[in-house]
């Protein structure tokens, strides 16, 4: 009992506790959005065997996409959702250019019945930055 009412393990009990929250804080943050990095979603991709599903326009999708990635453009999600799988427990990959709208598909995927749904934080944008290969019409870059 003495170990408490030492004033400096008390102080020292403070800092670990502070310390490890604000380690936690990025990772709580991160798992409320559902966000993944570029390398945490080809882990998804090859590991897990996740649908990847580009929410972009078709012009833009023709211009470069993921590999292995469905094309089901944003408008169009909340009518297609039922095209994204059979298997419900698969992860989902939603991208789209920049992630902003990934996030907002997010609920409704969810709200469909799929376990693990996750979005590429910063979409083809930032999974071209991490020099990630993007298939064209002909071809990959």
């Amino acid at each position: 009992m003495t170990f408490f009412t030492n004033y400096i393990n008390l102080v020292l009990i403070a800092i670990v506790l502070i310390s490890g929250g604000l380690l936690l804080w990025p990772t709580l943050q991160r798992g409320g959005r559902g966000g993944v990095s570029a390398a945490e979603a080809t882990q998804l991709i090859n590991r897990s065997n996740a649908v990847v599903i580009d929410l972009r326009s078709a012009e833009d999708f023709a211009k470069g996409h993921l590999p292995s990635a469905r094309h089901i453009e944003f408008g169009e999600i909340e009518a297609k959702v039922a095209q994204i799988g059979k298997n419900k427990s698969n992860p989902v990959l939603l991208v789209c250019q920049t992630g902003q709208q990934s996030h907002k598909a997010l609920r409704l995927v969810k709200d469909a019945g799929f376990a693990e749904v996750h979005v590429l934080d910063g979409g083809v944008n930032a999974w071209q930055q991490a020099g990630m290969p993007v298939v064209k019409q002909g071809g990959s870059k």
